[in-house]
């Protein structure tokens, strides 16, 4: 463990970024201060004025010990060399955050997903970055209004360097926000990456009303069809059993706040594409990272056939409904397979 509390800096004031400063923010024992950087000077005065974030998380009030700012280097500069910056950004722009980091930093980030543009999982974008700098992923089953209103959560910090995980713990873990840690972040942001395409295709079974039995083949095929990319890429098949992986699954799969299984059940009432995502407001990452799980997986020769549905219906190729038959279709074989 550290020897002394850390200051943090969450980079990003989105809903999650917001949530977890929040989190940081409450608990004095393992942090001395918290910043939370906000990349726009008028949301960012707006939040130090009204002590809320009122685009992302409006029923909640900012503790008055989180400070704010839009000013990029006063973040920097307050983590240092011995805090923790935290980067809380949509995945598309993590390549950038990491850019413009210090190398010397102690970095976690919170986004899930594979970068549209590169293909890249995380770990991968900070290693053309920063290569050999401190780093590592922040995630699990969690939505950011339940975590800003300190309802119980787990979520795991992943990272090659102990140090960083340890800090993550000092950092985040509370009373009703207990951190594990693990040295698998392939496997981490795998899980993370591919239970919001899955997502996606359960709320497209529950939008037809498929029933539960249909969501539960859903969720235990698509946490077959993770853990076999996962395992090609590298990871630890046992961490798709637990935290980001099972635990991420269900949550996002079944859960209301969930904003990727909104995209599903809109999909099956049959709006179109660009209007869930108007009215949506928040990024939804298994839109953008559905093509390139699918396009890492068949570069590797992994069958993921229920992402691959998914795909076929984003890209408006299958109808829905055609798109369940296309799986309900499929030769039977092996469930090891």
């Amino acid at each position: 463990m550290p020897a002394s509390p850390l200051n943090v800096s969450v980079m990003g004031a989105g809903a999650w970024g917001t949530a977890l400063a929040i989190s940081a923010a409450r608990r004095a024992a393992g942090v001395r201060r918290v910043l939370l950087w906000a990349r726009d000077a008028a949301q960012a005065e707006g939040m130090r004025e009204e002590r809320r974030n009122t685009r992302y998380l409006p029923e909640i009030g900012l503790p008055e010990s989180l400070e704010i700012t839009a000013d990029w280097q006063a973040a920097i500069d307050h983590a240092g060399t011995d805090g923790l910056l935290v980067i809380g950004t949509p995945m598309a722009a993590l390549a950038d955050m990491l850019a413009r980091v210090p190398p010397s930093a102690a970095v976690l980030w919170l986004c899930k997903g594979f970068d549209k543009a590169t293909g890249q999982l995380g770990h991968e974008i900070a290693q053309a970055a920063r290569p050999g700098g401190r780093s590592g992923v922040l995630s699990g089953p969690s939505f950011a209004l339940e975590v800003a209103r300190g309802s119980p959560t787990a979520l795991v910090a992943a990272s090659l360097d102990a140090t960083l995980r340890e800090q993550a713990v000092t950092a985040f873990h509370s009373d009703s926000l207990r951190v594990y840690t693990s040295t698998d972040p392939i496997g981490v942001e795998v899980g993370g990456a591919v239970k919001n395409v899955l997502a996606i295709a359960t709320g497209i079974a529950d939008g037809l009303a498929l029933g539960l039995n249909a969501r539960a083949a859903l969720i235990t095929r698509g946490l077959a069809e993770m853990t076999r990319l996962g395992v090609a890429l590298g990871a630890q098949p046992d961490t798709f059993m637990g935290l980001s992986g099972l635990g991420d699954l269900v949550l996002t799969a079944t859960g209301h706040l969930s904003r990727n299984r909104t995209v599903g059940l809109q999909l099956a009432q049959g709006k179109d594409l660009p209007t869930i995502l108007r009215e949506l407001g928040h990024v939804s990452e298994g839109v953008y990272s559905a093509a390139t799980v699918l396009a890492r997986a068949q570069a590797l020769g992994v069958s993921m056939p229920i992402t691959e549905a998914v795909v076929q219906v984003i890209d408006g190729r299958l109808s829905p409904k055609a798109a369940v038959q296309a799986l309900m279709g499929r030769e039977a074989r092996s469930e090891q397979h």
